[in-house]
């Protein structure tokens, strides 16, 4: 027999401080552990022959890249464990009884757009409106296109799409179209200025981007939660990518959907009301989002200072800060994004989020926030900075080889076995969550049938595996140059999102320009390396 005030808690979807604190307790000593074994290895082998400055500052890089490494292994086994016990009973799902029909309340779907392609947005929405329709509960949700659009040719386009969607599923007077006169700050502008204008007639709003896709079922279900979790202001659910064309955009979506559930399994285990706002495929309270999540004017120019262009992270800790609950519920089905549909593509967008996350440094120790959501923006910070620290640790270790430093003649049997007894920790850390994904999936049949059987689902993970490794070189120099740009003051131009592969895919000149540099960058290093030490490059 519960105690009110821990029914309370469940029926707030909150579990008690006490056991939060357990798990966030086990879980960061676990990566403090393993950090602290993998540094030991290293600083063995590199105060063997005296600590240089080369040294010391290869062994300081160590330590942050191997604690990033360690959170994503031990997320992923807390993750794996969770999962094969059926669940976390803490999970905010569980407020939501099986075949209970809770009463709605009024809720905006809003959909903001910038000159994107007009069938694939109205489609998308026509999707939505009739999977609304089906749930019998189409009476509580409006649904408004709001659009930045700076082109007239666009606009006449959207508006006579807007008109045709309505006169096809009867929806005057539920799905509206709004211009915006002046296109101030981007999406969170548009959002923003939605909120002021019509934002209060409605108790949630769930943002969709123009290639989301919510199920009626999945939309039903936010908002019953919402209903029955009334200290909770955003609940963000895990869209699926679909619709990919190309190999890479299709192993986006194989690597996501394989890896993604217990990887998601293990942030929530620590995070639980605490978690992170993706931006879309969300639901959000309106009145305190309104009231608590204005965003702050960074100190300073761009690209570091002026408006926040990754405002979704902020919003969260804006939201936990005055109070309320941020939850991810990764057990919703039926909501969907597209992804990419080329590397080029992938990289010209983690330009732009490259810039706004940095800009996150502003907020770390900003006043009131919450420690969990410090840690979110320091995780979306490393998740680019990590990159150029990885560059300069290989470039470092590059030089160290080369100027002679390091472990005398006769201690070098056992140097290389510790060297060894290194690589294959690093590695089993990097590769074991990925055993374990697969692990999971190849114990259910219903999901080994999804993916086309065994020999299929092996063989898309191994591609996987060999295409990760592949593009990894790619990506870290990507970034690299992206952080360094950003460090410099160039900012970043936001354009719109190609969400479709074009028959031609990426042309060959647009290929050597991207890549070019990165080529030939790679063979100098590799050359150099060889010449400084041909054991070293082999």
């Amino acid at each position: 027999m519960k105690t009110p005030a821990a029914q309370e808690l469940l029926l707030a979807g909150r579990m008690a401080p006490g056991r939060l604190a357990r798990r966030r307790f086990l879980f960061f000593t676990a990566i403090f552990a393993l950090t602290s074994v993998a540094v030991w290895f290293l600083a063995d082998l590199l105060w063997r022959g005296g600590l240089s400055g080369i040294e010391l500052s290869l062994l300081a890089i160590f330590v942050v890249l191997f604690a990033h490494i360690a959170t994503g292994f031990v997320t992923a086994v807390v993750g794996f464990y969770v999962v094969n016990r059926g669940g976390d009973s803490a999970r905010i799902m569980t407020t939501l009884p099986a075949g209970e029909e809770v009463t709605l309340a009024s809720t905006a779907i809003v959909m903001p757009v910038c000159n994107e392609d007009v069938s694939r947005v109205f489609e998308g929405l026509r999707v939505v409106y009739r999977s609304v329709q089906e749930t019998k509960r189409l009476e509580h949700f409006d649904f408004f296109v709001l659009s930045d659009s700076n082109q007239p040719n666009q606009w006449i386009q959207e508006e006579m799409a807007w008109l045709e969607l309505c006169k096809q599923v009867g929806g005057f007077g539920r799905i509206f179209y709004r211009k915006r006169r002046h296109s101030i700050n981007k999406k969170a502008g548009n959002l923003g200025d939605f909120l002021r204008r019509w934002g209060r007639r409605y108790r949630y709003m769930i943002v969709l981007d123009a290639d989301s896709i919510m199920t009626g079922r999945a939309l039903v279900q936010l908002v019953a939660l919402m209903e029955r979790n009334p200290q909770v202001g955003i609940i963000q659910t895990v869209p699926r990518l679909v619709n990919g064309e190309t190999l890479f955009a299709r192993l986006q979506a194989f690597a996501s959907r394989l890896h993604g559930e217990i990887f998601l399994a293990g942030l929530n285990y620590w995070q639980q009301h605490e978690g992170n706002y993706w931006g879309h495929n969300a639901v959000i309270r309106v009145q305190p989002f309104i009231e608590h999540c204005a965003l702050p004017e960074l100190p300073g120019s761009e690209p570091f200072g002026g408006r926040i262009l990754s405002h979704d992270f902020v919003e969260a800790a804006l939201m936990r800060k005055a109070g309320w609950g941020v939850w991810l519920a990764a057990d919703i089905e039926g909501s969907f994004e597209e992804g990419p549909p080329t590397l080029i593509d992938a990289a010209k967008r983690d330009r732009r989020w490259c810039q706004g996350n940095l800009q996150h440094t502003w907020l770390l120790t900003a006043r009131g926030f919450r420690p969990a959501n410090r840690l979110h923006l320091v995780m979306g910070v490393m998740g680019y900075v990590s990159s150029p620290l990885w560059l300069l640790f290989m470039v470092l270790g590059t030089v160290h080889v080369g100027v002679g430093s390091g472990v005398p003649a006769a201690g070098a049997g056992t140097a290389l076995a510790g060297a060894v007894a290194l690589f294959g920790f690093t590695m089993a850390l990097l590769f074991l969550p990925k055993l374990a994904a697969l692990a999971v999936a190849l114990g259910r049949p219903e999901e080994v049938e999804r993916y086309g059987g065994r020999a299929r689902l092996v063989a898309g993970f191994l591609l996987e595996i060999a295409l990760s490794a592949l593009l990894a070189p790619v990506n870290m120099l990507f970034h690299s140059k992206f952080v360094l740009f950003t460090l410099l003051g160039q900012g970043v131009t936001w354009l719109t999102q190609r969400r479709g592969a074009d028959e031609d895919g990426t042309d060959w000149r647009e290929a050597i320009l991207t890549h070019g540099g990165q080529t030939v960058f790679g063979a100098i290093w590799g050359i150099s390396a060889f010449v400084l030490s041909p054991s070293f490059a082999l």
